[in-house]
Parts: structure tokens; sequence; C-alpha cells
């Protein structure tokens, strides 16, 4: 595989950065049309990239990079259906799960698209029934609360997706997400809940996965002795069996596994080796969502997806949003040394988009050999990052102000407020939006010595109120945040870290480094129950630590 540093547009870029003086107040006082010429639309999603570090002859460069890595040919790959997995000898084809159902797509000798169309319809039937009460648990009452039991992929996208699109959920129904071994997850999710009118949904492709299955067993504990305590079942295994199928149904392709659970596999919703699970939150793994907001939502959702994947298509790299955006990131993560990068959403309904941000970002690329098995020869990936502003300011803003780390962050708001109120005549989503303005301005801009001074405050303190400015800022809007812009924005940071893994040469969609960790518990787990064989073979640190474990357990 070529190494993306031998080529031209890297030496160029590395040229441009040694003599590279960033202005950004000097750029805009001299350059009034600043803020449009660097301002693209995908979608609803306007993006100002003004505030970033960049000039013409940055963007050239970076074009030209994307053009030398072969991004539109690694593009089209992936969307054709290629397997670009090679690790896995797998296509990649997230793509197809919002592609219309008049589109078709052969891969490996299958209609993908119809094959994702058919498992939709059945999720939307199935849906229906739960939301209009059709669908009822053992003692004939309707399922008011549905716990999601996942890990991941099967938790952090429905967790973030669901949150985000709170406005759009149908009263009466509630759903809990339930991903942690800890057994005070699954405990908290479930301590207030009627078992008659819960509802649990299993995501697990293989029916296998350690944590998942776990808490899959301990909440089928829960809901069998709670419907025998309520008199709702005799405790026969007649009775435990039709429990556990009018209160169970899983999003796996295991048929036989979701069979010997005992839940009825007609009530299975399956999905693909083609999607990844950090990109799956728009397949059957969005079941959870379905139920929430309902099929017409759902496939808004879906249509803001496919909006963005025909714009990254489609469009040239010069006005390709998530392209642009991408080939940023490398610009400051390996020219400017950049290690983290925060995401900074002006919106509480998307208070779970950076923690499900940090996996499709940082378990797709953050990878040391590149896809045909050599050493990286760049710096790769970055820490993704953020909490939702305001909370933000009053904790972490100090150091991408004034800290000595470069910090890249995306600033995401909307126009219309889902919960527009009021205080003292003030609209104080006007007031909220004020900050993200004002943090964004001032990351920019900075405040100079001089102008600390004419604030007047004493010398000795004027360094310590200085602030340099320069600091590079994307600022994303959207008209509302609506289940449609809420797909946007997720496709748009999936193709930004696709246009990422293509200049690092790496394979973003496999995850071998989650792998070890996994083999290993399921090695100690012995030493930890009593096994003295198990405990003597391990490490001299981490028998210490199961030996006290062991002592101090009560």
């Amino acid at each position: 595989m070529s190494d993306v540093t031998k080529t031209d547009a890297w030496g160029t870029l590395t040229r441009l950065k040694e003599n590279f003086t960033p202005d950004l107040r000097g750029w805009f006082e001299a350059d009034p049309g600043r803020a449009a010429a660097w301002t693209r639309t995908a979608g609803d999603l306007h993006v100002d990239l003004s505030k970033n570090l960049i000039d013409d002859e940055v963007l050239d460069a970076l074009v030209a990079l994307a053009d030398e890595v072969d991004l539109a040919g690694k593009r089209d790959a992936m969307l054709s259906g290629v397997h670009i997995n090679n690790t896995e000898d797998r296509a990649v084809l997230h793509t197809a799960l919002r592609r219309p159902s008049t589109d078709q797509l052969t891969v490996d000798g299958q209609d993908v698209v119809a094959d994702v169309h058919a498992t939709l319809e059945k999720v939307y039937a199935w849906a229906d029934k739960v939301r209009s009460g059709e669908w009822k648990g053992v003692t004939g009452q309707p399922i008011k609360t549905v716990v999601n039991i996942g890990i991941g992929g099967s938790d952090l996208g429905p967790v973030m997706v669901y949150e985000a699109l709170k406005a759009y959920k149908q009263d009466g129904l509630e759903c809990r997400f339930v991903s942690n071994i800890d057994p005070s997850d699954v405990y908290e999710k479930t301590v207030d809940l009627d078992p008659t009118t819960t509802l649990f949904i299993v995501a697990s492709k293989t029916f296998t996965t350690l944590e998942t299955i776990t808490n899959a067993n301990m909440a089928r504990t829960w809901l069998l002795e709670g419907l025998e305590k309520a008199g709702a079942i005799d405790g026969s295994d007649s009775s435990r069996t039709d429990a556990i199928a009018k209160h169970f149904v899983a999003v796996s392709t295991a048929l036989d596994k979701v069979a010997d659970f005992g839940i009825d596999p007609a009530n299975a919703f399956g999905f693909w080796d083609w999607v990844g699970g950090r990109y799956s939150v728009d397949s059957a793994v969005g079941t959870p969502i379905v139920v929430a907001i309902g099929r017409e939502n759902f496939e808004d959702f879906l249509a803001g997806f496919h909006a963005i994947d025909t714009h990254f298509a489609e469009t040239p790299w010069r006005d390709n949003v998530p392209a642009l955006m991408g080939l940023l990131n490398v610009w400051y993560v390996n020219f400017f040394k950049a290690q983290s990068h925060a995401v900074l959403p002006y919106a509480q309904y998307l208070h779970r988009f950076a923690a499900y941000l940090q996996q499709l970002t940082m378990e797709s690329n953050g990878k040391g050999v590149k896809a045909d098995g050599t050493p990286v020869t760049t710096e790769t990936g970055e820490v993704f990052w953020g909490e939702p502003g305001t909370n933000g300011q009053h904790a972490f803003y100090q150091l991408i102000h004034q800290g000595t780390q470069l910090i890249p962050a995306d600033f995401i708001a909307v126009a219309t407020p889902h919960r527009a109120l009021t205080d003292g005549g003030q609209d104080v989503h006007e007031l909220f939006l004020a900050n993200f303005f004002a943090q964004t301005k001032a990351l920019a801009f900075g405040k100079t010595a001089d102008e600390v001074r004419a604030d007047g405050v004493a010398e000795e303190l004027v360094t310590a109120k200085v602030f340099k400015g320069n600091r590079p800022t994307t600022s994303i809007m959207a008209p509302s945040l609506t289940p449609s812009v809420v797909g946007q924005l997720i496709a748009l940071y999936e193709h930004i870290t696709f246009t990422q893994g293509v200049v690092w040469g790496i394979n973003s969609f496999d995850q071998w480094g989650v792998e070890l960790g996994k083999v290993l518990a399921k090695q100690i787990t012995p030493a930890i129950g009593g096994d003295a064989e198990a405990l003597e073979a391990q490490d001299p640190s981490t028998k210490a630590l199961i030996e006290y474990y062991r002592a101090n357990r009560a």
C-alpha cells in the first residue's frame, strides 16, 4: 500500500505548514466575504468552515490529497459493495440501510436493498402493534416500557437517537437502555418497572455477546420472578415460556440461539455482516427508536442519512462537507499535532451525541497498521469528546481557550427549538444561542493584551486575561432537530470518519483491538471464582488484584 506521506500533496501541506501563520482576525478584516466563501450546505445542514485554520492554498492541497489517495474511487467502492473491509472479507454497506426501496443493489448475489426493506417492514409492523396496544403482555395489558439490552453499537446509537428525538416520542411509551454488565445497570433500569407492562429487546447479532446475554438472563429472571410474585403466571414451564414470548424480542440473526433463550424466532429482526455495530443504528438495531417515534418519523430519519450519502457521493471535494471536514481533521491531526476533537452540541437533546461519536470515530480509526498490515506512517485517529453547551463552558472550555493544546471543535445548534420558553420576556433559546455564537467568536479572534488593558485590568493580570485566538471551530446549524436532521448529522460524521481512514490508509471497519480484552476476561473469570490453577496462571499484578477482591468481597 502506498505511503500517504510520499504523495505530492502531503509534501505541499508540509511546506505550507512550515510557513503557516494563522491569523483569523486579520483574515476576516482583510476579506469581509470570508464567512460566505467558506460556508457550505449539505442537506439541511448549514456548515460554516470560515473559523478554521485554512486558506485557499491549504484547500487546494487538501483537495489534491483527496485525489492522490483516490478518495472518490474508495468511496464508490464502498457504496457499490466491494469488500473494502479486507480483514474480515466483508462489504461495507451501511449506506444501503437508508436507500429508497426503489433502488437496487446486488452484492454477493443478493439484492441488499430488497433485504433491508423486507426487514424494515417487519420491524414497522411489530412496532405498530406495540404503539397501538395490540401487542400485549401475559396479563393482557399493553406495553408501557421497552428496555433495550445491547452494548457498543447496539446501545450507543439507539440511546443517542432516542434522546435526540424525545420530542417525537409517543406519549405513554418509554424506552430504557441497559448495556453495562455491572448488575447495578439492569437493576436501576428495572427496579421501578411493572413486569406486566415491560418488554425487552435483546440486540446481539450472534446472540453470544457476553455482556448482552448476561444482562438478558438477569432481565429474564427479573421478569419471571416479578410475574410470579404478582400472580400473573403460575411458575409452570408453559407459563414461563409464554411470558418470555410475550415480553422479549430479539435483534439477531442467530435464530437457533434466540429460540433457545425462549424468544419466538418470528419476533427476531436480523441484520447483516456488512453492517458494523457502530454503523447500525438505522438497521433493525434501531427497533426501539421505531417503537418510540413511529414508522413515518423513522422513514424521515433514514431519508436524512440518504441525503448526506448522496451529497458525499456526488459533490465535488471543494463543496463536499464530510470530505472537507475529514480533510481538515487530517490537517489538524497530522500537521498541527492535535490529539483530540471536541463536539459541542448547543442542543440538550443531543447530549449523548459525543458519546456516540466516540465509538464511531475511535473504534474506526484507532489503528496502528494500515489495511495491508504494514505500520502506519502518520498519526491516526483523535480522541473525540464533548458535552452540550452551556454545560461544557463551565467545565472544560478553559482548556480549549487558553490551554497549550490545539483542540479543534465542532459547534452544533438549531434555529428553532422544540421547547421554546421565555424568562422575563427573554427568549431563552436566543440567550442559549448567544453563547454558541460568542464561544466560536472568542475562540477565533481572542482578546489582545491592549484590549484587556482597555478594560481597565491591572497590568499584573493582563497576561492571565489574554486570549490568543486562532482556535479552529466549525459551526453546524440546522432549522430544527427533526428526525431527518439527526440522520444527517450521523451520516455526516460517518463519512468524515471514512475520509480520514482513506487518507491514513487504514481499514475503518474492523475492530480487532476490542477483542483481546474480551478473550482475557473469559480466561480470568475462573480465577476470580476460585480456580487455583487459573489464578496461578495470571501475571503478578492481576493475581494480586484478584486476591484483593476475594479477600474483600462481602
